[in-house]
């Protein structure tokens, strides 16, 4: 049930908000493992193995997955969770849901499928992933969803619009109210990014997309690039690389705990309430290193994610995706009887969004198919 000592701040669920739907209590788990659980025993975990975190499916079999990425921020996670005396269980649920709903073909997906529900209400899939453990998940007889505690709701949720909170109850009111997760949400936030910013540069590099000499132009990689080559100057550039991440990783994540512990000395907030209400995130980074952080994202952005090679990708992916949008919206029974079932047939903008659900649930793999499938 997380570190062996919660701080008082610390989500504690004997004094959670709790679950939508109540249930018995489990005799040997905490409710936050229990979540944890669940997340791990769901179709849409399993589903994130065939689901692109840069480079499409079939690019590569080295190459992170949302899977692999998921699991490698809740290790983060918990290592930042324990070092703070978080709750551990909870940071890891959040961090291992935190990408249910996301798209086929990563943001490139994402982008078409929101551009096909301009007219319909958007796709976002940040909104996409709460919805997916609040009401897609089909296990359970007496609820739909995975009627996760509160605090794993909210952290999953990690942004969010007005309109859109208005309209989520209890987990939107935060957004409204203008008030902050608790420091668990806020630590998994933080650690996503982490991850991605460090190991899309082993992907990248491994894809030949960037290279060593533009990597060494960002503080945060080059500083290490050179303390790493210094002391093993023969080393080839494959565990060269692997070194220089595993030493940006530690540089980050040391950073963050340490800013976080004085930015909470220096609050001294005595519950999780406290910590919703001090007006801003008290999980950081310091200046310095948050800095390099946001210099390196950017030279991802333009260098890695903006790569001509990466753009041609993107469009025959987002055709992919368009194709099957308007195929689906044409032709309902096209999609299996457990969606088609479910649209309104009365009601266009309801069965655009039963559409975007189907799509947004598929892998790679399974939307090339279907495509190739319907079209030849």
């Amino acid at each position: 049930m997380g570190a062996a000592v919660l701080e008082s701040f610390a989500a504690d669920e004997s004094r959670s908000i709790g679950r939508r739907y109540e249930e018995t209590k489990a005799a040997y788990r905490g409710e936050y493992q229990r979540d944890r659980d669940r997340i791990i025993h769901s179709t849409a975990f399993r589903r994130l193995v065939y689901k692109t975190q840069v480079f499409v499916n079939h690019e590569g079999d080295l190459y992170r997955t949302r899977l692999t990425h998921s699991i490698e921020v809740a290790q983060i996670g918990r290592t930042v969770a324990l070092a703070l005396n978080l709750n551990e269980a909870l940071i890891e649920a959040i961090c291992l849901a935190h990408d249910f709903g996301h798209t086929p073909f990563g943001h490139a997906g994402q982008d078409a499928l929101n551009e096909c529900m301009r007219d319909f209400g958007g796709f976002e899939h940040n909104l996409q992933s709460l919805r997916v453990v609040d009401v897609l998940e089909e296990r359970y007889a007496e609820f739909s969803g995975l009627n996760l505690m509160f605090e794993t709701r909210e952290g999953i949720l990690k942004h969010c619009s007005k309109k859109n909170a208005a309209e989520l109850g209890d987990v939107g009111k935060r957004f409204l109210n203008r008030e902050q997760p608790g420091l668990e949400a806020q630590i998994a936030n933080i650690v996503d990014a982490i991850a991605y910013n460090n190991h899309d540069v082993d992907d990248g590099f491994r894809a030949g997309l960037i290279g060593l000499e533009q990597l060494r132009e960002q503080p945060l990689f080059g500083k290490q690039h050179d303390e790493v080559h210094e002391r093993y100057p023969d080393l080839d550039d494959r565990r060269l690389i692997y070194e220089i991440i595993r030493r940006m990783i530690n540089t980050v994540v040391t950073d963050l705990i340490d800013q976080t512990r004085a930015n909470v000395k220096e609050f001294a907030p005595q519950s999780i309430d406290d910590v919703r209400r001090a007006g801003k995130p008290l999980a950081s980074m310091s200046d310095e290193i948050y800095a390099q952080h946001v210099g390196l994202k950017r030279f991802l952005n333009k260098h890695l994610y903006r790569h001509e090679q990466k753009l041609a990708m993107t469009e025959k992916v987002q055709a992919i995706l368009k194709d099957l949008f308007q195929i689906y919206m044409t032709d309902i029974d096209k999609m299996p009887l457990q969606f088609s079932s479910a649209v309104d047939k009365h009601d266009q903008t309801s069965g655009a969004r039963v559409v975007a659900d189907y799509i947004a649930g598929m892998t790679d793999r399974f939307a090339i198919a279907e495509h190739e499938r319907i079209i030849g």
